[in-house]
């Protein structure tokens, strides 16, 4: 994950402790383990004594913001620039919904719409050719 190995993923979970909250990592039981283990091969020595670990999507993206290979960094800041048009999208929003033209509000309802539909539509992956779906794979 990350292109980086899974003990520096285990190493950099647990010299962080408070950022990975409840809900980040999630400590997987038998049953769902027995459930995935069938969807991996497996070494002939008997794989894993301790049950693994997974990441919920919060915790896969706070992850990558700590550690430091170029997989990591170019998720990192396709998320930093996700959210920077999310506020740039809500400022629009804000100031358009401040607007006093003296029309009527039903005239004002295509421009609403309109960036309305700009945020229904809104592609958080749609900045970068790869997307983050891409970047995690």
């Amino acid at each position: 994950m990350y292109g980086v190995e899974t003990k520096r993923i285990n190493e950099a979970v647990k010299n962080n402790p408070d950022k990975f909250p409840t809900g980040y990592v999630i400590e997987l039981d038998k049953t769902e383990w027995d459930g995935l283990k069938s969807k991996f091969s497996t070494s002939i020595k008997g794989g894993k004594v301790k049950l693994p670990s997974a990441f919920s999507e919060k915790g896969l993206y706070m992850l990558a913001t700590i550690l430091k290979s170029q997989h990591a960094v170019r998720v990192t800041l396709a998320i930093i620039e996700t959210f920077s048009k999310i506020r740039e999208l809500s400022r629009n929003i804000k100031t358009l919904s401040n607007v006093k033209t003296g029309v009527p509000r039903i005239r004002k309802t295509p421009v609403v719409q309109k960036q309305h539909e700009s945020i229904k539509d809104f592609d958080p992956f749609s900045f970068s050719d790869e997307g983050i779906e891409n970047l995690l794979k």
